[in-house]
């Protein structure tokens, strides 16, 4: 029975990485623009939805305040390929913010289990974010993300589970750099990540900046016993997301071609093939110059289940429109100023 639940644990966690991964491969495609003429096709390959921008919680200040930012979520949620539909949870939420000026990203990567307010069957609750993708798809996603964190986020990336070794090798890999207390792990999750996946890699013997395989670098991404735990592992995630964007630059059209090839099925979004195609020339000048885990300050508490608890909600988002954002004079509205306080009198936690 042990060992029945020790893989199944296996199984769990490289399901979760596979998600994170597809959503890197799909901030590539989405924002790196690399549908040239002939991939023009293979872009019809996606599952494109449309959602319905004036249900998804942007204010019209909002919308003028950021006005100079291109927010895109990326989802990973748990399902079976072509299923991105109510029920599965988006395990992975990545908010992509592109300063349309400068053309530097900021990946912002929001805590499945932080607590907030969802709609679910039509009623304003405090639950985990993840939940939100569950009970409305990527437009009540957007609509959390957006109420709670004062975005504008109208465009997302929806992602699952599949091919994700053979995605990363596509790209012949990645550049990371490993330190020793990383390298202590990393043995461990490949020979797990190997078993798991049926797919065959090495061992990394050294620390330092080196090439990682499909499987190390899955592996990679989910040390989680180092200093920083499930933090750091998030860390780890953002990490792999520069080195991929920094690699995508450098393919050659038959690496992309491959590249495509493998994603593109497995991809749902808003955002069409001719907008895709309009991003191709800005791909030169796009650079991750953040990358972080949001909220800032958090509290475990177990209610009915457990809970990551923003301490306050209101502080957090402020400095997140202070920090990222550049707005020096921002006050959240008085939407997230009650949500704040009714997480607050639900956990104490203020």
């Amino acid at each position: 029975m042990g060992k029945h639940n020790s893989e199944k644990k296996k199984i769990s966690a490289l399901k979760i990485i596979g998600r994170i991964f597809l959503a890197i491969l799909a901030i590539i495609v989405i924002l790196a623009g690399i549908g040239i003429g002939y991939i023009y096709t293979k872009l019809g390959k996606m599952t494109v939805e449309e959602i319905d921008e004036t249900a998804i919680g942007i204010t019209e200040e909002t919308q003028e305040r950021l006005s100079g930012y291109r927010n895109i979520a990326l989802l990973g949620i748990d399902s079976r390929a072509d299923d991105y539909g109510l029920g599965n949870r988006s395990d992975c939420i990545i908010i992509a913010s592109l300063n349309q000026e400068t053309k530097d990203i900021k990946l912002i990567s929001v805590y499945r289990d932080t607590y907030m307010q969802v709609e679910e069957r039509g009623k304003a609750v405090l639950d985990k974010v993840t939940h939100a993708y569950s009970y409305g798809g990527a437009q009540n996603a957007l609509k959390a993300l957006n109420t709670n964190l004062d975005l504008n986020i109208t465009e997302y990336v929806t992602v699952n589970f599949d091919a994700v070794i053979a995605a990363v090798d596509a790209m012949n890999g990645v550049t990371i750099d490993i330190d020793s207390s990383e390298l202590n792990y990393i043995n461990t999750y490949i020979d797990a990540t190997s078993s798991s996946s049926g797919v065959k890699s090495s061992h990394i013997t050294k620390a330092g900046k080196q090439t990682l395989d499909g499987v190390q670098a899955v592996a990679y991404s989910r040390i989680r016993y180092t200093a920083g735990g499930d933090y750091k592992r998030t860390e780890r995630m953002r990490t792999v997301i520069e080195a991929m964007l920094a690699k995508a630059k450098t393919l050659s059209l038959g690496q992309l071609n491959k590249l495509v090839d493998t994603i593109l099925p497995r991809v749902s979004t808003n955002i069409t093939a001719t907008e895709i195609l309009a991003l191709a020339p800005s791909i030169a000048s796009l650079n991750i110059t953040e990358s972080m885990g949001w909220p800032y300050e958090t509290k475990g508490i177990t209610l009915d289940r457990w809970y990551g608890v923003p301490v306050t909600l209101e502080s957090n988002v402020e400095k997140l429109h202070k920090e990222v954002f550049g707005q020096s004079d921002y006050v959240v509205n008085d939407t997230i100023k009650s949500i704040s306080n009714q997480i607050i009198k639900k956990t104490t936690y203020k």
